[in-house]
């Protein structure tokens, strides 16, 4: 590999923050907010803790394994080529698909604050999010090279923009009445506090496209660490102080009224209407970008699935110049898009992502000699992951039996899948 193939660390800690800051603070801010109150700063932090122990075992196993499948090689090694990986792989690229259509959706609500089509949000809303779906699928389609160079000057703009909204928010919020909002007595109960982190949970997810990376890491055994856990950390504080001026700055009811998209709303107080309109239009190139990159992520992860003989081979063949998944990825997502509401779909994304994150590093607690790895606490990882979905299933369950129904039996269908594969395979 030629020097110029490798990422420098500064490289790789954007690929982190890239993949975390996508689509998803635009997208479920309004909802953490609804759920936590104004505890939702601490839900954030419980939610980026659990992300920053994760992440350690994403390190070790970077290390270990590096290879450019990721995940998809954490849980092969961990627990064979068998009906059980395959599933976690199956749910992995599910899970893109959720997290692409969570992406989209929050597009299509601020899409219109721009520029309404029809005089019906709701309309306009379905009419974006199928449109952009289908402009990136066409990119994806047209040149990967393209892809990169949207994600590169995207990541910049974004971070650019919401530092600015940060420092700014951050002034702006001295004297404020609103401020008053985040005292303990307007927090919510501590499960709820809970629940509101896991439903956010997805925000976090994008730290482990530094796993896919790894390979072309240079000074991997210092730089692989350091990518991860500089870029969680920056992460978690950007949301906390997000959250902080979100709350500072609007009364409740208004974060209510605006709650898929509320950043845009909470820049209003401070920089009027070009505030607002300067978030909604950083906000369209985040979600397009994420959309942009997921979509080939989730087209790898399938190839590589298939590669691995966990799904059918006709799944590593070529459509047009790309592997078929991606046809299928952008399929599922417009489906699934069109069809749940922001709610559902970030919980199917938070249930999809901390079962596998809770594998993850119950394979770097289980090998922890081979990887170098802390046994205390790639288990603490693990059973924080299983632990917070089991709260986010019970507590979601009350209000949102829909989602979570859908998430259970997304689960479930994965596995089944995978059953019906390999027993197919044996017959044949």
């Amino acid at each position: 590999m030629n020097d110029s193939d490798k990422i420098s660390l500064k490289a790789a800690i954007s690929i982190g923050i890239g993949g975390m800051v996508g689509g998803g603070i635009f997208a479920v801010l309004g909802l953490a907010v609804s759920l936590g109150k104004g505890g939702t700063p601490f839900s954030f932090l419980i939610a980026g803790i659990i992300a920053l122990l994760t992440s350690y075992s994403y390190a070790k196993l970077s290390v270990a394994l590096p290879d450019k499948g990721g995940t998809v090689k954490f849980i092969n090694t961990g627990f064979g080529k068998g009906v059980f990986s395959g599933g976690i792989n199956n749910l992995l690229w599910v899970s893109y698909i959720i997290m692409l259509s969570l992406y989209a959706s929050a597009f299509g609500s601020y899409a219109p604050n721009l520029w309404e089509i029809t005089g019906n949000t709701n309309i306009d809303n379905h009419i974006y999010l199928s449109a952009i779906i289908i402009l990136a699928t066409a990119i994806n389609y047209y040149s990967i090279k393209v892809v990169g160079k949207i994600e590169s000057y995207a990541v910049i703009i974004k971070l650019i923009i919401l530092f600015a909204f940060v420092f700014i928010g951050a002034y702006g919020l001295f004297g404020n009445k609103n401020l008053s909002q985040l005292s303990i007595s307007n927090w919510e109960a501590p499960l709820q506090l809970i629940t509101a982190g896991m439903v956010i949970f997805v925000a976090y997810e994008g730290f482990e496209l530094i796993a896919n990376a790894a390979p072309n890491i240079e000074n991997p055994k210092k730089n692989i660490p350091r990518a991860y856990f500089t870029a969680v950390i920056i992460v978690i504080i950007l949301y906390i102080v997000i959250a902080i001026i979100t709350i500072g700055s609007l009364p409740f009811a208004e974060i209510a009224k605006a709650q898929d998209y509320v950043l845009a709303e909470a820049a209003k107080p401070m920089l009027g209407q070009l505030g607002f309109s300067v978030i909604t239009i950083a906000a369209l190139i985040s979600t397009f970008s994420a959309i942009n990159a997921t979509l080939y992520g989730g087209s790898r992860v399938s190839y590589e699935i298939s590669e691995d003989d966990e799904l059918p081979h006709s799944l590593t063949g070529i459509f047009w110049n790309q592997p078929i998944g991606l046809m299928i990825t952008a399929i599922a997502t417009l489906l699934i898009a069109n069809t749940l509401n922001l709610k559902s779909i970030s919980t199917a994304g938070s249930v999809g992502f901390l079962m596998i994150f809770a594998m993850v590093n119950l394979v770097a607690f289980k090998n922890h000699k081979d990887y170098n790895a802390n046994k205390f606490i790639t288990i603490t990882g693990s059973l924080l992951c299983f632990l917070a979905m089991i709260v986010l299933i019970i507590q979601q369950f009350k209000t949102n039996s829909t989602g979570i129904i859908i998430s259970l039996s997304i689960v479930i269908l994965c596995f089944i899948v995978e059953i019906i594969y390999k027993k197919r395979k044996k017959i044949l």
